[in-house]
């Protein structure tokens, strides 16, 4: 299982990781954010993310996507109140949301979801474990906040939206550092 950056600590690349980097040279690095319905968390993940990559000059070797465990709002734009604080961040939010399969956990490299109940639907999807070294909580590699989930801001006030914000743009550098070195 690859080691996870959690806090300050140093990132290191387990071998798994390295295993498939010849492959990784040939084709984009994928990452794949997974939340409940794939209009907020995840979503938003996708544009701080998508962001992040190409304010480094990486959008050729990452590729970033998101969905959701649930259908419900296979096809819609992310949550108006999500992409408008995303936006009064820089972000621009328009995916539309589809439902992870295990399709989509062969496809990508990376897979991070919201919380344990995600982790727990996405485990259910992948019947036979082949993918269960790629699955992590997105909040392991927070470094500047102490929380292991992030929150599902539906149900909530503004504040729940800029709290995920702020968990996702940590979280993202974190990312961001693992996918740096593992391509490395």
């Amino acid at each position: 299982m690859p080691v996870i950056p959690r806090r300050q600590e140093e990132v290191f690349v387990c071998a798994q990781c390295r295993l498939g980097l010849a492959a990784l040279m040939s084709r984009p690095y994928r990452v794949l954010f997974v939340c409940l319905g794939n209009i907020c968390r995840s979503p938003a993940a996708e544009g701080v993310m998508r962001a992040l990559v190409e304010a480094e000059g990486m959008a050729e070797r990452i590729t970033v996507r998101s969905a959701g465990t649930a259908g419900w709002h296979t096809g819609k734009l992310p949550d108006q109140r999500m992409r408008n604080a995303a936006q009064n961040r820089g972000y621009n939010l328009c995916s539309r949301a589809r439902q992870v399969n295990e399709d989509e956990l062969s496809a990508n490299d990376l897979v991070l979801v919201m919380d344990q109940p995600n982790l727990r639907d996405v485990r259910s999807i992948d019947r036979e474990g082949r993918h269960t070294a790629k699955i992590h909580l997105f909040c392991d590699f927070c470094t500047d906040h102490e929380e292991k989930e992030v929150p599902d801001p539906y149900y909530g006030g503004e504040q729940g939206f800029e709290l995920v914000l702020d968990l996702l743009e940590d979280g993202c550098r974190g990312v961001l550092a693992h996918v740096r070195s593992t391509l490395a």
